[in-house]
């Protein structure tokens, strides 16, 4: 299996390897565009965020597209809706797939995370120093992704699917600065009985997203900080690898299990990872899901592992729990999360994803 899986490996490691070299000779910041990696779904962020080999629904789109080839009906819609930091930032995803035939399939995705209703005082006093409420204007930050997805089965091999993402990104900041970017994605799955392998290379060619500031609403702000002011620039995201497997278990007849792990290999630079190093970081993830008949889904997820320094300077550990639960019944999937849960057990996320699946 294992020699098997070797070739897949170095082609997506070929396809990264382009943008990653080019990127050497060029400044390119850590953590861009990196509401994408915030996650979509339900039932993949209550296991923590591994997909990237289990994946067989409308969310593969954006988890990786090799999976809709398992789409379950020929239609299939998906909703999701969250919000982080006491409802102040909204996470908002919608995807639609189909089945071509019985070898391909195609989606459709929209991501929307964004703060609203952001207050511009600027001008709150006149020129004779009155307070004027009415100039009071309101603006809002969002980051959008558009995703159009590819899947089909390959001939190369029994049970492997291929599958690819061309994304387009848009960035506003009310009317003071906009940006829009370019991407691609690729990912492969291989089925082998109870066993799913995975592989999902983003921004292969890396990512570009250009930003253009108002120069007419930033003018002021910079010359009172006597600072240079360039109205455009150019964003770059580096390639992301994401390998994975998971196991399927059947007990009891109406008892099943699904356990899963992804590795999430980022190129950009040292972070704060189990596994670190200048030239390449490793962040380990692993989920579990319990069902019963096929309708009731108990699952968790363990992930964002990091070291974290108190006040007093000490280092510790720390991992990121998360919990959810599904109920699916004629095609209708309902699932619930909660995600990034602190230590005193308050819930700063609750994730809401409904699902539908028809012919």
């Amino acid at each position: 299996m294992v020699k098997k899986l070797l070739p897949l490996i170095s082609l997506l490691f070929l396809l990264l390897l382009p943008g990653l070299t080019w990127a050497q000779d060029i400044s390119a910041p850590k953590y861009s565009n990196e509401f994408l990696n915030i996650g979509v779904g339900a039932r993949a962020l209550g296991m923590g965020g591994v997909q990237s080999a289990i994946v067989r629904d409308a969310t593969a789109g954006f988890w990786n597209p090799a999976g809709l080839v398992g789409l379950p009906k020929r239609h299939n819609a998906v909703y999701m809706h969250s919000e982080l930091f006491a409802g102040i930032i909204k996470n908002d995803y919608g995807s639609y797939a189909t089945n071509l035939d019985s070898a391909s399939a195609l989606s459709f995705s929209v991501i929307r995370i964004g703060v609203d209703d952001i207050a511009d005082t600027r001008r709150l006093q006149n020129e004779y120093g009155a307070i004027q409420y009415d100039s009071i204007e309101f603006f809002s930050v969002a980051d959008y992704a558009f995703l159009a997805s590819y899947a089909r089965q390959s001939n190369l091999l029994k049970g492997l699917t291929l599958g690819a993402n061309a994304k387009i990104i848009y960035r506003n900041v009310g009317k003071f600065a906009n940006a829009w970017g370019f991407g691609i994605d690729a990912g492969a799955q291989l089925r082998r009985g109870n066993w799913q392998f995975g592989a999902m290379a983003r921004d292969i060619t890396t990512t570009f997203t250009a930003w253009k500031l108002n120069a007419e609403e930033l003018e002021d702000a910079y010359l009172q900080e006597e600072t240079s002011f360039n109205a455009n620039s150019i964003e770059i995201t580096l390639p992301r690898l994401i390998l994975g497997a998971g196991r399927s278990f059947q007990f009891a007849n109406r008892f099943s299990a699904l356990v899963a792990t992804d590795l999430d290999i980022t190129f950009d630079g040292k972070r704060n990872t189990l596994i670190s190093s200048g030239l390449v970081s490793i962040d380990p993830r692993v989920g579990l899901e319990i069902g019963y008949a096929n309708a009731v889904y108990l699952r968790g997820g363990l992930n964002n592992v990091q070291q974290i320094e108190d006040l007093n300077g000490k280092s510790s550990w720390k991992i990121q729990p998360n919990f959810g639960i599904g109920v699916a019944t004629h095609g209708l999937n309902l699932d619930l999360a909660l995600s990034k849960v602190s230590d005193n057990s308050q819930v700063s996320s609750v994730i809401v994803s409904l699902a539908y699946s028809f012919d």
